[in-house]
């Protein structure tokens, strides 16, 4: 069997990973992930902070680029406003805003904050006209109220994006799709737990998945674990592959293809 080409790892942190077994080689790492047949990875912003960092990754890797925005359950970040978001996003190398949304599973009491700072997401994802790269747990009705909200009246879609590392059930996934949003699998669907996860993936079309591994967590099966890599993606494919009888490659193509028509401003080139 040829190596797949072509995957694209839709949500990691590259600026987390554990390198220990690189020799804290960044560069190993990449040629790791470029020789496992990734072409594209897309490193995500939790905060402010270290937002930087994160954009000097992408500024330096041409298939890397990145997104800026406040995790939902960073509440002591610096507080982002929807003007320096807007700025921010002008970079280059910035293709979405996020990563964003609404927690309530581990946030707990007076959620008010998470709304207002999703708000604020929302807000400059419709004046940047970029994706959001939304986390979404135990919040489901606020989270889908809001976009539903952005939408307008007509259901148009003022803003678009990810429900990224997906767990909850079929009809969020289905208002979501419905809203233009897509649905991003990741490694827990590989879990023995995860059978109703498999379901939900059974039951979406294929026009509407991502893949990612959300590393440094979450590694698949069989790297369950160990420190996830975006090289672990392919695991994520062959799942998807398996559930919905395609085969790899066409699940890698097809996943490739949602993600640049979603997230435009990147542009496929061969990982350097």
């Amino acid at each position: 069997m040829l190596p797949l080409a072509g995957l694209v790892d839709s949500h990691c942190h590259l600026d987390r990973l554990d390198l220990t077994s690189y020799d804290q080689n960044f560069n190993a790492m990449m040629k790791a992930t470029r020789d496992a047949g990734v072409s594209h990875i897309l490193c995500i912003g939790v905060d402010l902070e270290t937002f930087p960092d994160v954009r000097t990754l992408a500024e330096q890797h041409a298939n890397v680029h990145c997104t800026v925005g406040v995790h939902p359950l960073y509440k002591d970040s610096r507080e982002p406003t929807v003007t320096e978001l807007v700025e921010l996003a002008q970079h280059p190398r910035v293709v979405a805003i996020g990563e964003t949304g609404l927690d309530y599973f581990y946030a707990k009491g007076d959620n008010g904050w998470q709304r207002e700072r999703f708000s604020a997401h929302i807000e400059a994802a419709a004046q940047t006209d970029l994706p959001l790269v939304i986390h979404t747990r135990g919040a489901r009705a606020d989270t889908i109220a809001m976009l539903r909200e952005a939408a307008g009246p007509q259901g148009t879609g003022a803003v678009r994006g990810v429900l990224h590392c997906f767990t909850e059930d079929l009809d969020m996934a289905e208002q979501a799709i419905a809203l233009g949003f897509r649905i991003a699998i990741s490694g827990i669907a590989t879990f023995n737990n995860a059978a109703e996860l498999r379901d939900i993936i059974k039951a979406l079309p294929i026009e509407s998945l991502l893949i990612e591994t959300d590393s440094p967590w979450l590694a698949p099966v069989p790297y369950r674990g160990k420190k996830n890599e975006p090289r672990y993606v392919v695991e994520v494919a062959k799942l998807v592959a398996d559930l919905k009888g395609l085969a790899v490659q066409e699940v890698v193509d097809r996943t490739r293809e949602n993600f640049f028509s979603l997230f435009s401003k990147a542009q496929p080139e061969s990982l350097t």
